[in-house]
Protein backbone atom coordinates (compact mmCIF):
# COMPACT_ATOMS: atom_id res chain seq x y z
CA UNK A 1 0.00 0.00 0.00
CA UNK A 2 1.41 3.41 -0.89
CA UNK A 3 1.86 5.96 1.85
CA UNK A 4 -0.55 8.36 0.19
CA UNK A 5 -3.31 5.76 -0.01
CA UNK A 6 -2.56 4.68 3.56
CA UNK A 7 -2.94 8.30 4.71
CA UNK A 8 -6.20 8.60 2.81
CA UNK A 9 -7.58 5.41 4.37
CA UNK A 10 -6.58 6.68 7.81
CA UNK A 11 -8.60 9.84 7.25
CA UNK A 12 -11.55 7.80 5.97
CA UNK A 13 -11.37 5.78 9.21
CA UNK A 14 -11.21 8.92 11.32
CA UNK A 15 -14.06 10.50 9.40
CA UNK A 16 -16.14 7.36 9.85
CA UNK A 17 -15.51 7.59 13.57
CA UNK A 18 -16.68 11.18 13.48
CA UNK A 19 -19.80 10.40 11.48
CA UNK A 20 -20.71 7.08 13.09
CA UNK A 21 -24.31 6.66 14.16
CA UNK A 22 -25.16 6.08 17.77
CA UNK A 23 -25.07 8.23 20.86
CA UNK A 24 -24.71 11.91 20.12
CA UNK A 25 -22.14 13.49 22.39
CA UNK A 26 -22.94 17.12 23.13
CA UNK A 27 -19.98 18.95 24.66
CA UNK A 28 -20.26 21.00 27.81
CA UNK A 29 -20.05 24.65 26.75
CA UNK A 30 -18.50 26.04 29.94
CA UNK A 31 -16.51 24.71 32.88
CA UNK A 32 -16.86 25.54 36.55
CA UNK A 33 -14.13 28.18 36.17
CA UNK A 34 -16.22 29.97 33.53
CA UNK A 35 -13.93 29.10 30.63
CA UNK A 36 -15.28 27.29 27.57
CA UNK A 37 -14.80 23.53 27.66
CA UNK A 38 -12.74 22.24 24.73
CA UNK A 39 -12.03 18.83 26.25
CA UNK A 40 -12.63 15.60 24.39
CA UNK A 41 -11.96 14.17 20.94
CA UNK A 42 -12.33 16.21 17.76
CA UNK A 43 -11.92 15.10 14.13
CA UNK A 44 -10.94 17.01 11.01
CA UNK A 45 -11.84 14.60 8.23
CA UNK A 46 -9.79 15.74 5.25
CA UNK A 47 -6.25 15.83 3.90
CA UNK A 48 -3.89 17.50 3.26
CA UNK A 49 -5.63 19.66 5.81
CA UNK A 50 -5.65 23.44 5.98
CA UNK A 51 -8.77 25.43 5.10
CA UNK A 52 -7.58 28.49 3.12
CA UNK A 53 -9.40 31.74 3.84
CA UNK A 54 -11.64 33.21 1.16
CA UNK A 55 -9.47 36.34 0.97
CA UNK A 56 -6.28 37.80 2.39
CA UNK A 57 -2.92 36.13 3.03
CA UNK A 58 -3.61 32.44 3.50
CA UNK A 59 -2.18 28.94 3.10
CA UNK A 60 -1.01 27.33 -0.12
CA UNK A 61 -3.35 25.25 -2.26
CA UNK A 62 -2.57 22.42 -4.68
CA UNK A 63 -1.94 23.46 -8.29
CA UNK A 64 -2.66 19.88 -9.37
CA UNK A 65 -6.44 19.30 -9.54
CA UNK A 66 -8.56 16.22 -10.18
CA UNK A 67 -12.28 15.33 -10.08
CA UNK A 68 -13.01 13.69 -6.75
CA UNK A 69 -14.53 10.59 -8.37
CA UNK A 70 -11.35 10.08 -10.41
CA UNK A 71 -9.15 10.62 -7.37
CA UNK A 72 -11.07 8.00 -5.40
CA UNK A 73 -10.75 5.62 -8.33
CA UNK A 74 -6.99 6.17 -8.51
CA UNK A 75 -6.70 5.54 -4.77
CA UNK A 76 -8.88 2.39 -5.05
CA UNK A 77 -11.14 3.83 -2.34
CA UNK A 78 -14.94 3.73 -2.38
CA UNK A 79 -16.89 6.93 -1.82
CA UNK A 80 -18.04 6.68 1.82
CA UNK A 81 -20.78 9.29 1.61
CA UNK A 82 -24.40 9.08 0.41
CA UNK A 83 -25.12 9.29 -3.31
CA UNK A 84 -22.35 10.06 -5.76
CA UNK A 85 -19.18 12.04 -4.97
CA UNK A 86 -19.30 15.76 -5.85
CA UNK A 87 -18.26 16.60 -9.41
CA UNK A 88 -15.95 19.49 -8.50
CA UNK A 89 -12.20 19.24 -8.83
CA UNK A 90 -10.19 19.01 -5.62
CA UNK A 91 -6.50 19.06 -4.84
CA UNK A 92 -4.89 15.93 -6.25
CA UNK A 93 -3.52 13.97 -3.30
CA UNK A 94 -1.35 11.95 -5.68
CA UNK A 95 0.46 15.07 -6.87
CA UNK A 96 1.31 17.56 -4.15
CA UNK A 97 2.16 20.72 -6.09
CA UNK A 98 2.02 23.71 -3.79
CA UNK A 99 1.10 27.04 -5.35
CA UNK A 100 4.54 28.64 -5.42
CA UNK A 101 3.01 31.87 -6.83
CA UNK A 102 1.26 32.57 -3.52
CA UNK A 103 2.54 36.04 -2.51
CA UNK A 104 3.08 34.99 1.10
CA UNK A 105 6.27 33.17 0.01
CA UNK A 106 9.67 34.76 -0.04
CA UNK A 107 11.52 33.98 -3.29
CA UNK A 108 13.74 31.29 -1.78
CA UNK A 109 10.75 29.57 -0.14
CA UNK A 110 8.78 29.75 -3.41
CA UNK A 111 11.68 28.06 -5.19
CA UNK A 112 11.71 25.25 -2.62
CA UNK A 113 7.98 24.66 -3.08
CA UNK A 114 8.30 24.79 -6.88
CA UNK A 115 11.11 22.22 -7.01
CA UNK A 116 9.26 19.85 -4.68
CA UNK A 117 6.14 20.18 -6.82
CA UNK A 118 8.14 19.35 -9.95
CA UNK A 119 9.42 16.19 -8.25
CA UNK A 120 5.89 15.20 -7.28
CA UNK A 121 4.66 15.71 -10.86
CA UNK A 122 7.51 13.47 -12.03
CA UNK A 123 6.40 10.73 -9.66
CA UNK A 124 9.28 11.24 -7.24
CA UNK A 125 8.31 10.98 -3.58
CA UNK A 126 8.83 14.12 -1.53
CA UNK A 127 9.71 13.47 2.13
CA UNK A 128 8.01 15.36 4.93
CA UNK A 129 7.81 14.90 8.72
CA UNK A 130 4.73 12.69 8.43
CA UNK A 131 5.98 10.15 5.91
CA UNK A 132 9.45 10.03 7.48
CA UNK A 133 8.12 9.42 11.02
CA UNK A 134 9.61 12.63 12.43
CA UNK A 135 7.88 14.98 14.87
CA UNK A 136 5.59 17.17 12.80
CA UNK A 137 6.01 20.50 14.54
CA UNK A 138 3.50 23.34 14.39
CA UNK A 139 1.45 23.94 12.21
CA UNK A 140 2.17 20.74 10.23
CA UNK A 141 0.83 18.64 13.11
CA UNK A 142 -2.63 20.19 12.60
CA UNK A 143 -3.02 17.96 9.52
CA UNK A 144 -2.97 14.79 11.64
CA UNK A 145 -6.72 14.15 11.50
CA UNK A 146 -8.00 13.71 15.07
CA UNK A 147 -7.03 15.48 18.27
CA UNK A 148 -7.90 14.99 21.91
CA UNK A 149 -7.82 17.98 24.26
CA UNK A 150 -7.17 17.47 27.97
CA UNK A 151 -8.10 20.70 29.73
CA UNK A 152 -6.81 21.43 33.21
CA UNK A 153 -6.80 24.65 35.28
CA UNK A 154 -3.10 25.31 34.72
CA UNK A 155 -2.41 23.66 31.36
CA UNK A 156 -3.83 22.22 28.16
CA UNK A 157 -2.53 18.95 26.71
CA UNK A 158 -3.28 18.22 23.04
CA UNK A 159 -2.90 14.65 21.74
CA UNK A 160 -2.63 14.01 17.99
CA UNK A 161 -3.75 10.62 16.73
CA UNK A 162 -1.06 10.29 14.08
CA UNK A 163 2.06 8.84 15.69
CA UNK A 164 0.94 9.71 19.24
CA UNK A 165 2.32 13.23 19.18
CA UNK A 166 1.73 15.42 22.24
CA UNK A 167 1.81 19.15 22.94
CA UNK A 168 1.78 20.87 26.33
CA UNK A 169 0.37 24.40 26.68
CA UNK A 170 1.08 26.25 29.93
CA UNK A 171 -1.76 28.58 30.87
CA UNK A 172 -1.31 32.19 32.03
CA UNK A 173 2.48 32.08 31.80
CA UNK A 174 5.10 33.76 29.62
CA UNK A 175 7.74 32.34 27.32
CA UNK A 176 11.21 32.09 28.90
CA UNK A 177 13.65 34.85 28.00
CA UNK A 178 15.70 32.30 26.08
CA UNK A 179 13.82 29.45 24.40
CA UNK A 180 15.76 26.37 23.36
CA UNK A 181 14.21 25.21 20.05
CA UNK A 182 12.27 21.95 20.29
CA UNK A 183 10.06 20.01 17.87
CA UNK A 184 6.84 21.60 19.11
CA UNK A 185 8.31 24.77 20.51
CA UNK A 186 7.31 26.54 23.70
CA UNK A 187 3.53 27.03 23.95
CA UNK A 188 1.72 29.29 26.40
CA UNK A 189 -1.99 30.00 26.43
CA UNK A 190 -4.74 32.11 27.95
CA UNK A 191 -8.47 32.63 27.54
CA UNK A 192 -9.93 35.67 25.81
CA UNK A 193 -13.68 35.46 26.33
CA UNK A 194 -14.88 32.39 24.42
CA UNK A 195 -11.48 31.71 22.80
CA UNK A 196 -8.41 29.77 23.90
CA UNK A 197 -5.35 31.60 22.55
CA UNK A 198 -2.10 29.64 22.23
CA UNK A 199 1.20 31.34 21.39
CA UNK A 200 4.11 29.15 20.22
CA UNK A 201 7.73 30.06 19.51
CA UNK A 202 11.02 28.16 19.45
CA UNK A 203 10.08 25.53 16.87
CA UNK A 204 13.06 23.47 15.77
CA UNK A 205 14.06 23.19 12.11
CA UNK A 206 14.67 19.51 11.39
CA UNK A 207 15.80 17.71 8.23
CA UNK A 208 12.23 17.47 6.88
CA UNK A 209 10.81 20.64 8.44
CA UNK A 210 7.76 22.03 6.64
CA UNK A 211 4.58 23.86 7.56
CA UNK A 212 2.40 21.82 5.18
CA UNK A 213 2.30 18.77 2.87
CA UNK A 214 3.67 20.86 0.00
CA UNK A 215 7.02 21.21 1.74
CA UNK A 216 6.68 24.92 2.46
CA UNK A 217 9.78 25.67 4.56
CA UNK A 218 10.13 27.68 7.74
CA UNK A 219 12.96 29.02 9.85
CA UNK A 220 13.52 29.15 13.62
CA UNK A 221 11.82 32.56 13.57
CA UNK A 222 8.49 30.74 13.15
CA UNK A 223 5.78 32.11 15.45
CA UNK A 224 2.29 30.58 15.59
CA UNK A 225 -0.81 32.03 17.26
CA UNK A 226 -3.79 29.66 17.57
CA UNK A 227 -7.34 30.63 18.51
CA UNK A 228 -9.73 27.79 19.44
CA UNK A 229 -13.47 28.51 19.60
CA UNK A 230 -16.64 26.45 19.92
CA UNK A 231 -18.92 27.27 16.99
CA UNK A 232 -22.40 26.36 15.79
CA UNK A 233 -23.45 24.31 12.78
CA UNK A 234 -23.69 27.24 10.36
CA UNK A 235 -20.21 28.52 11.18
CA UNK A 236 -18.82 25.00 10.82
CA UNK A 237 -20.42 24.65 7.37
CA UNK A 238 -18.62 27.80 6.21
CA UNK A 239 -15.24 26.36 7.21
CA UNK A 240 -16.01 23.01 5.61
CA UNK A 241 -17.15 24.70 2.40
CA UNK A 242 -13.73 26.34 2.10
CA UNK A 243 -12.11 23.01 2.91
CA UNK A 244 -14.16 21.13 0.30
CA UNK A 245 -12.83 23.37 -2.48
CA UNK A 246 -9.37 21.91 -1.83
CA UNK A 247 -9.75 18.51 -0.18
CA UNK A 248 -12.04 15.54 0.07
CA UNK A 249 -13.84 15.52 3.39
CA UNK A 250 -16.49 13.40 5.08
CA UNK A 251 -19.65 15.06 6.32
CA UNK A 252 -20.59 14.97 10.02
CA UNK A 253 -23.47 12.91 11.36
CA UNK A 254 -26.73 14.71 10.50
CA UNK A 255 -28.18 13.89 13.93
CA UNK A 256 -25.49 15.81 15.79
CA UNK A 257 -26.72 19.01 17.44
CA UNK A 258 -23.78 20.00 19.62
CA UNK A 259 -20.98 22.49 19.16
CA UNK A 260 -18.05 22.19 16.76
CA UNK A 261 -14.46 23.31 17.24
CA UNK A 262 -12.67 25.74 14.97
CA UNK A 263 -8.96 26.47 15.10
CA UNK A 264 -7.85 29.70 13.43
CA UNK A 265 -4.09 29.95 13.28
CA UNK A 266 -1.73 32.67 12.10
CA UNK A 267 1.78 31.90 10.88
CA UNK A 268 4.47 34.57 11.17
CA UNK A 269 8.02 33.88 10.01
CA UNK A 270 9.95 36.79 8.52
CA UNK A 271 12.63 34.34 7.43
CA UNK A 272 10.36 32.47 5.00
CA UNK A 273 7.23 34.56 4.44
CA UNK A 274 6.54 38.08 3.22
CA UNK A 275 3.64 38.58 5.62
CA UNK A 276 1.79 36.72 8.37
CA UNK A 277 -0.91 34.44 6.97
CA UNK A 278 -3.95 32.70 8.40
CA UNK A 279 -5.97 29.53 7.81
CA UNK A 280 -8.46 27.44 9.77
CA UNK A 281 -9.21 23.86 10.77
CA UNK A 282 -12.83 22.96 11.56
CA UNK A 283 -13.47 19.89 13.71
CA UNK A 284 -16.50 17.75 14.45
CA UNK A 285 -16.94 15.60 17.53
CA UNK A 286 -15.28 12.17 17.45
CA UNK A 287 -17.67 9.41 18.51
CA UNK A 288 -15.79 6.28 17.56
CA UNK A 289 -12.64 4.55 18.68
CA UNK A 290 -9.37 6.49 18.79
CA UNK A 291 -7.59 5.13 15.71
CA UNK A 292 -3.99 4.08 16.32
CA UNK A 293 -1.52 5.17 13.64
CA UNK A 294 2.13 4.32 14.29
CA UNK A 295 4.36 5.53 11.47
CA UNK A 296 7.37 3.41 12.43
CA UNK A 297 5.29 0.21 12.05
CA UNK A 298 4.83 0.89 8.33
CA UNK A 299 7.98 2.61 7.09
CA UNK A 300 7.72 1.90 3.37
CA UNK A 301 6.75 5.23 1.89
CA UNK A 302 5.49 5.86 -1.60
CA UNK A 303 8.89 6.32 -3.24
CA UNK A 304 9.58 2.63 -2.55
CA UNK A 305 12.19 3.45 0.08
CA UNK A 306 12.19 2.98 3.83
CA UNK A 307 11.37 6.11 5.79
CA UNK A 308 14.24 7.87 7.54
CA UNK A 309 12.88 7.00 10.99
CA UNK A 310 14.71 8.98 13.72
CA UNK A 311 17.30 6.89 15.51
CA UNK A 312 19.44 7.69 18.51
CA UNK A 313 23.21 7.34 18.25
CA UNK A 314 23.08 5.37 21.48
CA UNK A 315 20.25 3.76 23.47
CA UNK A 316 18.48 5.84 26.13
CA UNK A 317 18.69 2.92 28.56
Amino acid sequence: MTLRRRDFLLVVTLAASAAASGQVLTPTVARADGNPDFSGTWVHGSIPGFEPLASGPTSLVNRSRRPLARLLQDLAVDWPGPGEPPSENVGNLLELVGDYTNPILQPWAAEVVKKLGEKSLAGVGVPNPRNQCWPSGVPFVFTGGAIQILQQPDKIVILYTYDHQVRHVRLNQSHPDHVTPTWFGDSVGHFEGDALVVDTVGIKVGPFAAVDWYGTPHTEALHIVERYRLIDDEAAKEGWARDAKENWRAQPAPSYRGKYLQLQFTVDDAGAFTTPWTATMTYGRGRGDWAEAVCAENIMWYSGQDAAVPRANKPDF
